[in-house]
């Protein structure tokens, strides 16, 4: 029965702590479960134990089926993670739902995710146990129930029109994922543009495939994206590993019907100390570790590439060669020691297919000096 405390209103209900993989809330209510305390009507503090637990939001007992879920992942980014909630929050697109996850974080971004869902009965908070970005990605799919999903990093922020661009983009071409470009700021406060450009570009699977190989008007970070959710069916990210843009993207394209792209910026990428990109942009920080991750992130790509759109398997193998010189360079001129294992294989591998890539008509001169210089 409805009661009052402080002059909220309250009711007890039963709140579900099924398995995230559970897809139907109401599966979940044949278990037993403990009541707990809700205000209504809708504004509850939400948040569970570490695991896999979570609160689901109810509205007279359907739950909401919005037309986007954000999903933000945050760790440890107390002094910045408001900045991304609040961005999401404002937008003049109102039809979603956001998914917070906190990833273990032993500071308070998971208390702030969770004074927001007070708030803002649009927001859901998920706590668990410390993961990686690709399992705590899937952790938020799992709960999402928008026709489309959007990704953003807990230490970036959007135009409010963000949502709406890319929404409109996606319907208004029958697409299944959508691109707008975007601007880094960098550690001095400069903001530099990415993918910028007006024409709109209207890719099937191979063009978009292409597209991301040649890194022309796109690259693989999803928070620029938008996403058919029904594609997350038959994919999830990485459980393992850092990198889990570069190991799924490709897929998420190479299953799209239609990718539509306009380079509007509408996405704000933060580059600062700590940020998960930072080895990627400062090569001289680049570890051997992080240099073995990422050969065999694009060994899988082409691998599947070649099987699913066989027509780019030679245009698979030139990007993934075209990074080995890449690195290899970036190791001779920042002199990264500890490279011993990985510097050989990429060494045996240019090697071997030495006159392949040369005659390859995507080689660039410089690469073409590289090879020259170093195989």
């Amino acid at each position: 029965m409805p009661f009052s405390v402080n002059g909220c209103n309250y009711v007890q209900i039963h709140i579900i702590t099924a398995r995230l993989h559970t897809p139907d809330w109401r599966l979940a209510l044949q278990h037993r479960l403990k009541p707990t305390i809700r205000r209504l009507p809708g504004a509850a503090k939400r948040g569970a134990a570490p695991g896999h637990r979570k609160c689901t939001k109810f509205t007279q007992g359907i739950r909401q089926m919005p037309a986007i879920s954000v999903i933000i992942l945050t760790f440890n980014r107390e002094t910045l993670v408001s900045r991304a909630i609040e961005s999401i929050l404002t937008q003049t697109f109102i039809d979603f739902e956001l998914i917070i996850v906190d990833n273990g974080s032993s500071d308070r971004s998971g208390a702030i995710a969770d004074e927001y869902a007070v708030k803002d009965n649009r927001v859901m908070v998920i706590h668990r146990e410390r993961g990686n970005i690709g399992s705590g990605r899937n952790t938020g799919l799992d709960a999402a129930t928008g026709e489309y999903v959007a990704f953003v990093d807990d230490d970036d922020w959007a135009e409010s029109d963000f949502l709406k661009f890319l929404y409109n983009l996606a319907v208004e071409n029958n697409a299944d994922t959508a691109v707008c470009g975007s601007w880094h700021q960098l550690e001095n406060g400069e903001v530099e543009p990415k993918y910028i450009f007006d024409e709109l570009l209207l890719h099937d699977a191979e063009a978009a495939v292409t597209e991301l190989l040649l890194r022309t008007h796109y690259n693989s970070a999803t928070p620029t994206k938008l996403f058919k959710k029904q594609i997350f069916d038959i994919l999830r990210f990485p459980m393992q590993g850092k990198f889990d843009d570069i190991a799924m993207t490709y897929k998420l394209f190479a299953n799209s019907g239609l990718t539509a792209a306009q380079g509007k910026g509408k996405y704000y990428f933060s580059r600062h100390v700590g940020n998960n990109s930072g080895a990627a942009t400062k090569h001289q920080f680049l570890a051997p570790r992080q240099l073995a991750e990422y050969l065999s992130v694009f060994r899988e790509r082409t691998e599947y590439i070649s099987r699913v759109l066989p027509n780019l398997a030679s245009l698979a193998h030139w990007s993934e060669w075209s990074y080995m010189i890449s690195m290899l360079e970036k190791i001779k001129r920042y002199d990264i020691v500890g490279c011993d294992e990985v510097l050989t294989f990429m060494l045996r591998e240019l090697a071997l297919y030495r006159e392949e890539f040369l005659r390859s008509p995507w080689t660039q001169e410089f690469e073409r000096q590289w090879m020259e210089r170093f195989i």
